[in-house]
């Protein structure tokens, strides 16, 4: 990843991380609270119950004239206590606030039942636990092993959903470099071209028509690459469409290219007939340069290309390398290459479709390696 993709995954990751253990955090603490507080509801139900179960059995015992003896249960502590407060029965671990009837100290929950009312002397009926506190101690251990175990799953989960909704970045930051790269190539091309030429000529002090050819053709690849650049870059919709002459488009196209066909030694067979069709001068001289300019580009010297015109269609034939079937499905993406044969940076078929689709037209591209590619369009 470069510096921005890395910039964007680190900062999409401190953001997820922080929203997610704000989220994580405050939902930890609500089930805390709901359950420490469910935990203290059921100890007081609980504690009471055995004060009343205790209470009963006194009670009972009074009134059969039985004597009773306390029964400690297991997680709790019983203590009988008469009027005065002197203890009767049983033991309790912390001192008592009988001016309380249900409080917590030092860890213990303490209960005051009064309901014995003095039977067999009993005035007080005094339940002690700390069971409760012990409950809420494993809680609090089991919602902090819950939090970690949770917040490292959330920590593999932020880092596999950034790679995954960045990934169309990177991938896009790798198609602007990769652009960059090629676009430096071919501008470099034309223009140590015009600098040596420029050179020569000068040199010389003479008009020389080769190296004048030279100067022209490299002038004019200058030209197509910024008009490229310009047609990605700038909003051209603004340009009203308005009628023309395809047949003649492509005409003033041949003529344009008729200097680089001349150096590559190719022929150029043409049927035009006239073709009215309504679209902006500058995307019509786009959709023609651009098929004329990767017919000559990705043909070998010595062969021909056709050029036919009719009422609603144009075909454009090359006798070139050819694309490969797997690769014609991706060929109108915006920096997709065929093949590296002649250079280029994989966007003068996606400016073809996309004026193709602003227009409705319908395009259609037929190929076979070493054979060579034909593209036809219906207006």
């Amino acid at each position: 990843m470069n510096k921005i993709t890395k910039k964007s995954f680190y900062s999409f990751l401190l953001l997820y991380l922080l929203s997610s253990f704000i989220f994580l955090v405050l939902a930890a603490y609500w089930f805390f609270t709901s359950q420490v507080s469910m935990e203290m509801n059921n100890n007081f139900y609980k504690m009471t119950h055995i004060a009343d179960r205790v209470s009963s059995k006194v009670i009972k015992a009074h009134m059969t004239g039985t004597k009773y003896k306390v029964q400690m249960p297991p997680d709790a502590y019983i203590a009988l206590y008469d009027k005065d407060k002197n203890l009767l029965q049983g033991g309790v671990k912390k001192k008592i606030d009988f001016n309380n009837e249900f409080y917590m100290a030092d860890g213990t929950f303490t209960l005051v039942s009064k309901r014995p009312s003095g039977h067999l002397n009993v005035e007080y009926v005094v339940v002690q636990s700390s069971q409760c506190i012990h409950n809420v101690d494993a809680l609090k251990n089991k919602v902090a092993y819950t939090v970690i175990l949770t917040a490292l799953f959330i920590i593999i989960i932020s880092v596999f959903l950034s790679y995954m909704f960045l990934k169309p970045l990177k991938d896009k930051m790798k198609e602007i470099e990769d652009f960059v790269k090629d676009t430096t190539h071919e501008l470099n091309t034309p223009i140590t071209a015009l600098m040596m030429s420029t050179s020569r000529l000068k040199s010389k002090k003479a008009y020389d028509e080769k190296i004048n050819k030279n100067i022209s053709i490299s002038t004019k690849q200058l030209y197509d690459i910024y008009s490229s650049l310009s047609f990605l870059s700038f909003d051209n919709k603004s340009e009203k469409a308005q009628d023309l002459a395809f047949n003649e488009v492509v005409e003033e196209a041949i003529e344009y290219f008729r200097e680089l066909l001349e150096k590559k030694k190719m022929s150029i067979k043409i049927d035009l007939k006239a073709c009215p069709i309504t679209i902006a001068p500058t995307k019509a001289k786009m959709l023609i340069n651009n098929l004329l300019s990767n017919s000559i580009k990705y043909s070998t010297p010595n062969t021909q290309i056709k050029i036919i015109v009719t009422k609603n269609q144009f075909l454009i034939q090359d006798q070139g390398i050819g694309i490969a079937k797997e690769k014609l499905d991706d060929i109108f993406k915006r920096f997709v290459r065929a093949n590296s044969y002649a250079g280029g940076f994989g966007v003068g078929l996606n400016i073809v479709d996309s004026i193709v689709k602003e227009y409705d037209y319908k395009i259609s591209i037929k190929s076979t390696e070493l054979v060579g590619t034909t593209i036809i369009i219906d207006f």
